[in-house]
């Protein structure tokens, strides 16, 4: 059974997060912590202890359960507020400076059970072959072919070269 996470209003920029959420999808827990905890840059702390919070979750769902098989199953980053600030510029005027925060949400799930899940969805979405009936012969008149530009401009032409000749 799957456990969820979630990290509301951390003040980064979602294309900031989203460079650490996309480095750790699909990974082993323990491997996920272990990139992040190696990783230099500034939201893998905050990534880092989210993973832990969805495992703690996890282990409260599954009582007694295993973490050596949890996988981080879905982990997507979207944009929250944005404070909007001005900074001096040149002449009087202003420069917004948009402060962004983003909310990131992690889903971990035991591996058996997600291949159990995708198993579940090939044999719903595999319909039962249904045979055709035959398609009937319907009798249909077929239109005249239209005759081609350079056939009838071609008696124009002809006209012309007798009129200039006299």
């Amino acid at each position: 059974m799957e456990a969820v996470a979630k990290l509301k209003n951390y003040p980064t920029s979602p294309r900031k997060m989203r460079l650490l959420a996309d480095l750790v999808r699909g990974m082993n827990v323990e491997k996920a912590l272990a990139v992040l905890e190696r990783n230099p840059k500034h939201p893998a702390v905050p990534l880092r202890k989210l993973v832990l919070s969805a495992i703690s979750n996890w282990k409260q769902k599954n009582e007694g359960g295993d973490e050596a098989g949890l996988v981080i199953k879905t982990i997507f980053v979207d944009g929250a507020r944005t404070l909007k600030r001005m900074r001096p510029a040149p002449q009087g005027r202003g420069y917004r400076v948009r402060k962004r925060s983003n909310h990131v949400t992690v889903i971990v799930d035991d591996v058996e059970s997600i291949i159990a899940s995708k198993q579940k969805k090939v044999k719903a979405e595999v319909p039962a072959v249904v045979e055709e009936p035959a398609a009937e012969e319907t009798t249909t008149k077929k239109a005249a072919p239209k005759k081609s530009a350079a056939k009838k401009a071609a008696p124009k032409k002809a006209a012309a070269k007798k009129t200039t000749k006299e």
